[in-house]
C-alpha cells in the first residue's frame, strides 16, 4: 500500500471514530455544591454521558465536536433534590374529604401525574411517596420510567399500613353501611400475622418501601392525633418482614409512645416526630433512625385550621395543637445530632412549593449547606440509593438543579430554580 493510500485510510478511520464517539453534555457551573464537600467548588465542569455523570473537572472544559455546552457560570449547581415525604396523588383543599367519594383510580393516577411534573420543575428529581390511593403512584412510577409522563424518580410505599380506625384506615368517617371491614389487602391490620400479610402483599404489588402510621394523625377523621396505634408485636412483625424482603420502613408518628415503639422495633425513619422527647432522641441515635421533619405540613395545617370551614371540626383542634410544634421539634432534633433527611409532606402543603422547607430548616438553625445536604446525600442514604443519587460525582445519575446566585448566602434562592436535569435530560428551562 502506497503512502497516499495509507494516509487516506488513516483519515477515514479518524473520521469514523469521531463520528462514532458519543456526544457529551458539558455543564459549566460557576459554583458547584457536590453533596460531599463542606464548601462549594468554583468554576467546575460536569461531564454527562447518557444518563450518568462521566466526570467532574475543575475549570470550564472546552467542548469536542458534537458536544453540548450548558452555561451555568452565573448559577450554583447542586445534585437534584430529593423529597423523602410526598403524596403525589392528592392535595389538601376544602373538598379533600368529599373527593374520595367521587374520585376513581384513574383520577388519582392522572392527578398524580399533574403534580409529579410540578415537583420535578421545582427542582426535586427524586421523591419518596409515602401513601397513596389505589396504588396510583406505582402506576405513575411505571409511566415516568417509560417516558409516558414527566416526573421525578419515584420510590413509593403504595398504600400506608394502618390498624383498624388508625390514621390510614381509609374508611374513617364513612357511613357505617359503606365502612365495611378493611383488612391486609387494603392495608389495615390487626395482629402480627395480618401485619406480615400486609407487608407481603405490598411487596407483591411492587412497592419500594413500607409506610406505617404508628400514631394518630392530624388530618384523619378521628379525635386522637397522638395515640400509639400498633402493638410492639405488630411493629416487630412489620419491620422484620419488610427487612426480609429488602424494604425499608417509614413510620408516621406524632406521639411519644408510638415513636418509642416504632424506633425500638427498628423502623428506618420517623416522619413528623412532633412530640419527640429526649428519650426518643437517644433511641433514634442509638438505632441510627432518620428523622424526616415535614415542617411545611405543620405550618400549613396550623394556618388552615384558622380558616372557618376549611378543615372538618374534628381535625381543627389537632391541627392547632400539633402544627405549630414541628419546627421547634426539628430544631431540637438537629441540635441533638439526630440524622435528618429532607421531607415536606407535600400534598398537605402545595405541590411545587417543596423548596420552602429549606427556608424553614434554616430559620430553625440548620446551616444552609446542611439543609441542602439533607435533600441530597442524606436523603439518598435514607433511600438506600447513595450509589446512584445524592452527589455530583462520576457514575451517579445526571440529576442536577441550579439556582441563580449563592443559596448559602440567601437560602430563599431555592425558590428560584433556573435549571433542572434528570438522567441527562433537561426539563427546565
Amino acid at each position: 500500500m502506497n503512502r497516499h493510500a495509507v494516509s487516506t485510510l488513516a483519515a477515514l478511520i479518524f473520521c469514523t471514530a469521531a463520528t462514532l464517539s458519543p456526544a457529551r453534555t458539558l455543564v459549566h457551573a460557576g459554583a458547584l455544591i457536590d453533596g460531599l464537600a463542606a464548601t462549594p467548588r468554583k468554576e467546575m465542569t460536569v461531564v454527562i454521558d447518557g444518563d450518568r455523570i462521566a466526570a467532574v473537572s475543575p475549570g470550564y472544559t472546552a467542548p469536542a465536536a458534537g458536544d453540548t455546552v450548558i452555561d451555568l457560570k452565573s448559577a450554583t449547581v447542586m445534585p437534584g433534590w430529593i423529597d423523602c415525604h410526598v403524596h403525589l396523588d392528592q392535595q389538601t383543599s376544602a373538598t379533600s374529604y368529599s373527593d374520595r367519594f367521587s374520585m376513581n383510580t384513574g383520577d388519582w393516577a392522572l392527578q398524580a401525574a399533574f403534580y409529579a411534573k410540578k415537583t420535578l420543575l421545582a427542582g426535586f428529581t427524586t421523591v419518596r411517596n409515602v401513601g397513596d390511593h389505589d396504588n396510583s403512584t406505582l402506576a405513575l412510577r411505571k409511566a415516568v420510567n417509560a417516558g409516558w409522563v414527566v416526573g421525578p424518580r419515584i420510590f413509593t410505599a403504595g398504600k400506608s399500613i394502618a390498624t383498624t380506625g388508625g390514621h390510614a384506615d381509609p374508611t374513617n368517617g364513612v357511613n357505617s353501611r359503606l365502612m365495611g371491614d378493611p383488612g391486609p389487602m387494603e392495608g389495615v391490620i390487626n395482629g402480627a400475622d395480618e401485619a406480615r400479610k400486609a407487608v407481603r402483599q405490598h411487596y407483591k404489588d411492587g412497592v419500594d418501601l413500607i409506610k406505617i402510621t404508628a400514631t394518630g394523625g392530624v388530618l384523619s377523621l378521628a379525635t386522637n392525633g397522638m395515640n400509639a396505634q400498633f402493638t410492639p408485636e405488630e411493629l416487630r412483625a412489620i419491620v422484620a418482614t419488610a427487612h426480609d424482603y429488602g424494604l425499608k420502613v417509614a413510620a408516621h408518628a406524632h406521639g411519644t409512645e408510638g415513636m418509642k415503639r416504632a424506633v425500638e422495633a427498628g423502623v428506618d425513619s420517623i416522619e413528623h416526630g412532633t412530640f419527640m422527647t429526649d428519650e426518643v432522641v437517644a433511641l433514634m441515635k442509638q438505632h441510627g433512625t432518620y428523622y424526616v421533619p415535614t415542617i411545611s405540613a405543620g405550618k400549613f395545617v396550623s394556618e388552615k385550621a384558622r380558616v372557618p370551614g376549611y378543615l372538618p371540626a374534628v381535625v381543627v383542634p389537632k391541627a392547632l395543637l400539633i402544627g405549630p410544634l414541628i419546627q421547634a421539634t426539628f430544631q431540637r432534633a438537629y441540635q441533638a445530632g439526630v440524622k435528618i433527611a429532607f421531607g415536606t409532606d407535600t400534598a398537605v402543603s402545595a405541590h411545587g412549593e417543596n423548596a420552602q422547607e429549606f427556608i424553614y430548616m434554616v430559620e430553625a438553625g440548620m446551616p444552609p449547606m446542611q439543609a441542602i445536604q439533607s435533600a441530597t446525600a442524606e436523603a439518598a442514604k435514607l433511600l438506600g440509593q447513595e450509589k446512584n443519587l445524592g452527589t455530583v460525582e462520576a457514575g451517579k445519575f445526571a440529576d442536577l438543579v441550579a439556582v441563580p446566585g449563592d443559596p448559602l448566602a440567601d437560602i430563599k434562592l431555592v425558590r428560584q430554580v433556573s435549571f433542572v436535569m434528570k438522567g441527562g435530560v433537561v426539563y427546565q428551562p
